[in-house]
């Protein structure tokens, strides 16, 4: 056999750099790792999308987010602040307790616009009718009175309006836990001694009604939430509420927070022929 020549030794050595470059891969060593360990799936929930991609995707998503939240490195998980607000049922007693926050802020700003509008200096007659200080001031005052009319009609809209109280698992006042239990016993025995029947079959089934009470004890109204599936049950029901008032009228210290209170309760027609009624959320 002949010796190669200079040029095929060149060309066979050139092959061969060319095939191992060809079959060497630069990877991520963090994803190559991965390769070799178990990864839990990661969910991340988020509330809003960006219209801008982020340089370095970190994850999978529908729509892309960037920035937002406030995590200084890494991914951000929301746009928003944390919230430290959680509802976890019977939150008809936070809403009333906001409510009256709200209210009382609305009052404190009354009466600061009413400070600010006696601490402006009468108009000067003296002075033009153009000059920029007085002007300025009538200008302020404008804005504070019309201000001032706005939070007032508010107010009397909201005093011309009947106060209501919802009652739920959470009140633990004893004038409404004392109330309530009267109102529970009188429902329960009126609707035991008369159960609902249909053609001489008793009715029995679960059903939820909203039970609005005026201050003066009268039922103003009556709505089932949650049926039981049968409307002469749930017509039965409510004639035995409306059968059972007027109750109690309101103590004082009920009428000092509320003009009607309203009761969100479980009705329970048993097997054995009585009716149960229990509190429950919205």
């Amino acid at each position: 056999m002949k010796s190669p020549s200079t040029l095929q030794i060149a060309l066979g050595v050139s092959i061969a750099v060319h095939a191992v470059l060809l079959s060497v891969r630069f990877i991520d060593p963090e994803r190559f790792n991965r390769v070799f360990k178990d990864t839990p799936l990661e969910v991340i929930l988020v509330n809003a999308k960006s219209n801008e991609k982020p340089d370095f995707a970190k994850a999978i998503a529908q729509a892309s987010l960037s920035g937002g939240g406030e995590l200084e490195k890494g991914r951000a998980t929301s746009p928003l602040p944390p919230s430290a607000l959680v509802a976890l049922g019977d939150a008809s007693e936070e809403a009333q307790r906001k409510i009256e926050s709200l209210q009382e802020q609305q009052t404190q700003l009354l009466t600061q616009i009413k400070k600010q509008l006696a601490a402006l200096p009468p108009p000067d007659l003296k002075l033009p009718s153009n000059d920029p200080v007085q002007a300025e001031r009538e200008e302020k005052r404008k804005q504070l009175t019309k201000i001032l009319a706005e939070i007032e009609k508010r107010i009397n809209e909201e005093n011309a309006r009947p106060k209501k109280r919802y009652i739920s698992p959470a009140t633990r006042e004893a004038v409404y836990a004392v109330y309530y239990d009267d109102l529970r016993r009188k429902i329960e025995d009126k609707g035991t001694v008369n159960f609902p029947e249909q053609a001489g079959k008793k009715l029995y089934g679960q059903l939820t009604m909203t039970v609005t009470v005026n201050f003066d004890g009268r039922i103003l109204d009556t709505e089932v939430v949650q049926t039981s599936g049968n409307l002469t049950l749930d017509r039965r029901a409510q004639s035995i509420v409306h059968g059972t008032g007027p109750f109690g009228r309101f103590n004082k210290a009920m009428r000092q927070r509320a003009d009607q209170i309203v009761v969100v309760s479980r009705f329970h027609f048993t097997r054995e022929d009585s009716l149960e009624t229990k509190l429950t959320s919205h």
